[in-house]
């Protein structure tokens, strides 16, 4: 089966279903925005061949955090090419929390991929030496180019975000600058804040989906698959691996309960519902997905 046989009644449903699940996570307390969001929101969309469907709270914003991470690497690969950003970041998943000093110090300093924060955090080297401000900007109207959305900063969540030490962050970016892979910290790590606070709607997400799920005209094949396939093996931090078997399909989470599952040539399945698990996944999010994959075998070993 495909995306397309998908009916609005039978994706009521199953967001209905889904909005069970979001009573049994828990909201980031560490950043203080994110702590006081409703976590009973739930919005979702699906963009197929010849229908989009939508659910839930799908007018409220959001801010993407770690979903912005397949499309800073697709932007890079774009920009500068595969060679130069497999110089900066591995390919391999993560078996530690997506900000392990512990994997870095083990893996000598060079992130496993860029999917966990010392790959993103490392792949801000390689944007033009320009301020934080400069870099979000140029890559937000990229974005907005050619995914046809209305991506901008939250400057609030910024503001949340700016107010915390970020020690955990920090100590990655003098670790990635000790092993020269970045020349200044602090301008790594105001960049890297500044793109995780990117904000838009359910709609916006999905959209972006399609700049991995179609051919575009102005985007590598070739750098599509890349992204797409870190994505399946690295997109869900450790338990990455265990999606692969139950979903199938490239995804990509954020502490903010944003999830992105790509359908290769035939759309996207976005999510937001801030209510995540001890991983940082949005649990309602992972039920719908998996619901949506299973029903419609849309597993790409399928």
């Amino acid at each position: 089966m495909t995306l397309a046989v998908l009916t609005q009644a039978d994706f009521d449903a199953w967001v209905i279903q889904a909005r069970r699940f979001t009573l049994q996570g828990r909201l980031p307390d560490y950043i203080p925005q994110l702590a006081q969001v409703d976590s009973r929101l739930l919005a979702a969309q699906v963009l197929a061949e010849t229908q989009t469907l939508a659910a839930g709270d799908v007018a409220q914003p959001f801010v993407l955090m770690s979903v912005i991470k397949p499309f800073l690497l697709l932007y890079l690969l774009e920009q500068v090419g595969a060679e130069r950003v497999f110089q900066q970041v591995g390919m391999q998943p993560s078996d530690l929390p997506f900000h392990s000093i512990v994997q870095l110090k083990a893996d000598h300093s060079r992130p496993r991929n860029p999917m966990i924060n010392s790959g993103a955090i490392a792949l801000t080297g390689l944007m033009p030496k320009a301020s934080g401000s400069d870099r979000c900007a140029a890559f937000c109207k990229w974005l907005n180019d050619l995914a046809h959305t209305q991506i901008e900063l939250d400057q609030n969540a910024l503001n949340s975000v700016r107010s915390l030490p970020n020690e955990t962050n920090r100590a990655i970016a003098d670790l990635l600058v000790q092993s020269d892979l970045l020349d200044r910290s602090d301008l790594a790590l105001d960049t890297y804040n500044q793109l995780c606070c990117l904000s838009g709607t359910i709609a916006d997400l999905a959209q972006l989906g399609l700049l991995l799920a179609k051919p575009h005209p102005e985007i590598s094949h070739l750098h599509q698959q890349t992204v797409s396939a870190l994505m399946l093996t690295c997109g869900l931090y450790e338990v990455s691996g265990i999606f692969a078997v139950k979903v199938g399909l490239p995804m990509k989470s954020g502490v903010s309960g944003a999830l992105l599952a790509i359908v290769p040539k035939q759309g996207v399945i976005a999510c937001y519902s801030p209510a995540i698990d001890r991983i940082g996944n949005s649990v309602a999010g992972l039920f719908l997905v998996e619901k949506l994959a299973q029903e419609l075998k849309l597993s790409v070993f399928c």
